[in-house]
């Protein structure tokens, strides 16, 4: 087993959204291998989360759960906190990682756009992350928010999704004030990482014009993402409130 494990995450509980998918599995795989239990949330990817949970409980049984849920319903997300104590005993680890993303054209937008972007981004995290409070007190434990790089300067075309993740970063803040000193909040702040899946606009015109205004001069990969993430949960213990970028310094070329 890894060193990882040996330090502090073995047995740790960890509360995932959207982690049976893309980032999220990548996310999942690399806390699981370094000794964590997993609570593995998901909406519509049933077949994808089914398969993640047995891949991981074949590699230690007992040690991947899912749970089913649409954190639009503000209603079901005490739930999958409740179920997450049920199921191991405590919580530790909150990662707010569930995202809609799509463009949103001004004079297009609608209550259903605005819902499902601020919910999904930003009301889904508070609320959820309200729920876990008191288990994540007892446990001192951390939340991991994932917004995105564009927050300093929102992307044209995607202004409810870049609102929503802006306030993500100031709700980070905010959490890590109000939850301190027992519970630590910080974020991770993805740039070109994965494309979007089945969106013509990331043709391959577009992906060479981000890797080349990218200082590192390429693509990052989900793992990427999931070490920043693990690093937060297991190295630093004395960091909070803060959000690092993980995205090759394409936010310094802008």
């Amino acid at each position: 087993m890894s060193n990882d494990k040996d330090k502090n995450s073995e047995n740790k509980v960890i509360l995932i959204t959207g982690g049976a998918k893309r980032v999220g599995a990548a996310i999942s795989r690399m806390l699981h291998a370094s000794g964590a239990n997993l609570m593995i949330h998901y909406r519509q990817s049933s077949p994808e989360a089914r398969a993640l949970q047995a891949e991981l409980n074949l590699k230690r049984p007992n040690s991947a759960a899912i749970i089913q849920g649409d954190l639009l319903n503000i209603d079901v997300l005490p739930k999958l906190v409740e179920e997450t104590v049920r199921h191991y005993g405590r919580l530790d680890v909150l990662i707010n990682n569930a995202s809609s993303y799509y463009a949103t054209e001004l004079g297009e937008i609608g209550n259903n756009e605005w819902d499902d972007l601020i919910g999904s981004n930003l009301k889904a995290p508070l609320f959820l992350s309200q729920a876990a409070a008191a288990e994540l007190t007892k446990t001192k434990g951390c939340i991991v928010n994932i917004t995105d790089m564009h927050v300093e300067r929102p992307k044209k075309g995607y202004i409810v999704y870049s609102i929503a993740k802006a306030a993500l970063v100031t709700l980070t803040k905010s959490l890590a004030q109000e939850l301190g000193p027992d519970v630590r909040v910080n974020a991770v702040a993805p740039g070109p990482v994965l494309w979007p899946e089945d969106n013509p606009q990331f043709d391959e015109v577009y992906r060479k014009r981000v890797i080349s205004q990218t200082l590192l001069k390429r693509l990052g990969e989900a793992d990427d993402v999931a070490k920043a993430v693990r690093f937060l949960i297991l190295d630093a213990p004395f960091i909070t409130g803060q959000v690092i970028p993980v995205d090759g310094g394409r936010s310094l070329s802008l």
